[in-house]
């Protein structure tokens, strides 16, 4: 039977704005940062790297908002909520959002820190260093969340990387009871292993409370929550813990845990990987798109996985392909 909920997918994240430049490994070197990571900065450290970034692009991001713009792609109903200021690129972040469909109506921050950015050095093979001023976003307080359309979601999208607040955390900490008091189901992102870093005391209990009921991870974070060094080994420890364990692999495909029941599935075939910006941010979508659509775990580990070729084969984590034909051709 249909679902009756108002949305598919309702997600709270940072709401971001990206700077995507190119840049040789020799800046990534001179700047002190580590290929392909995420780190947080201050407004002067992004002031001082902008300049020293070449040209850029810009274009509304953020994890979860990411993912909600390929799920809308997909047809799927969806809501955002997440912290902007009443600012330039705040707007640029709302209307970018509302064009693609998802339903967004946090109020803006009329005073105080700016709009979230993230500073993106693409390298030549591909890697993304993300350097992200957190802004406005990191604001997002209890108060600015619609309890309402949580209510009124299948299911609660939480992105990892806006744990680390302490206003936004206790913002999505209310969010998981009204979902759950609402009999509706919990999804939840690591996003980086420095975020489990700091947080993962927070997640495990998290976890063993039974209050998760789809947790996201790439092959790097499953093994920092587990405390294994060994793949497998993370998995065999977290899998057991919650009901649909989702994980990614890069060119190793992905893995679904759910039940006891494991599902593989490959990597999409590409000829030229160019920016792996928002590759998690996709696959998420397009699984739980397939969610959505009440389909089997192969064929929702499939739909993640040709949207996630599809974003690593362009510049940016906003789709430029139809994504819906992309799937209906591998899928039929």
């Amino acid at each position: 039977m249909a679902s009756t909920a108002r949305f598919d997918v309702v997600a709270i994240g940072n709401a971001i704005v990206d700077v995507i430049a190119r840049a040789d490994d020799a800046l990534i070197t001179a700047e002190g940062l580590t290929k392909g990571s995420m780190r947080l900065i201050d407004a002067d450290e992004a002031t001082r790297l902008y300049s020293a970034m070449g040209p850029a692009v810009e274009m509304s991001g953020g994890s979860a908002a990411n993912t909600l713009a390929g799920m809308a792609a997909l047809g799927r109903r969806c809501a955002f909520i997440g912290q902007v200021a009443d600012d330039q690129l705040g707007h640029v972040f709302t209307h970018d959002l509302r064009a693609l469909g998802v339903a967004y109506d946090t109020p803006a921050l009329k005073e105080g820190a700016p709009t979230a950015r993230c500073l993106i050095l693409v390298t030549p093979d591909g890697q993304r260093t993300m350097n992200t001023f957190l802004g406005a976003s990191h604001l997002l307080e209890q108060a600015m969340i619609d309890e309402d359309v949580i209510a009124a979601s299948d299911i609660l999208y939480l992105e990892g990387y806006l744990w680390d607040p302490p206003l936004s955390r206790a913002a999505m900490r209310r969010a998981i009871d009204v979902s759950r008091a609402a009999g509706r189901k919990v999804a939840f992102t690591l996003s980086d292993a420095f975020i489990i870093d700091r947080h993962g005391e927070d997640f495990r209990a998290l976890i063993a409370e039974g209050l998760f009921d789809i947790l996201f991870a790439n092959e790097v974070e499953i093994m920092a929550l587990a405390d294994e060094q060994d793949f497998e080994a993370a998995v065999a420890k977290i899998a057991p813990k919650v009901p649909l364990l989702v994980v990614t692999r890069s060119e190793k495909g992905a893995i679904a845990v759910e039940g006891g029941v494991r599902t593989e599935v490959g990597a999409e075939p590409i000829d030229e990987v160019v920016d792996t910006t928002g590759a998690g941010d996709l696959f998420a979508a397009g699984f739980l798109a397939g969610l959505a659509e009440a389909r089997p775990v192969a064929e929702c580990l499939t739909m993640g996985a040709v949207c996630a070729r599809e974003i690593i084969a362009q510049i940016g984590p906003r789709a430029q392909s139809d994504l819906n034909a992309k799937v209906a051709a591998r899928l039929g």
